[in-house]
């Protein structure tokens, strides 16, 4: 069915592309976050932000966990 083929893949291309786009931001922010550590940045004072930024990367691998197998292994 042509409508089942197109919705199908405007949400996979719509969940791949948003899960990109996080991951693209996830690695930005860790980079920021060792650059601050690297030059001792005063508002690193703990490890609050390293956990805050681990935290949202591991969020970000936990959704790819499910739309793997929602898009690939899933009869379509």
């Amino acid at each position: 069915d042509f409508g089942a083929s197109r919705l199908y893949l405007s949400l996979y291309f719509a969940m791949t592309g948003l899960h990109g786009a996080h991951v693209a931001i996830g690695i930005i922010v860790i980079t920021i976050l060792m650059l601050m550590i690297k030059f001792k940045a005063p508002s690193i004072t703990d490890y609050i932000p390293t956990e805050m930024v681990g935290l949202y990367w591991h969020f970000v691998d936990l959704v790819w966990i499910f739309l793997y197998p929602l898009f690939y292994l899933l009869p379509h």
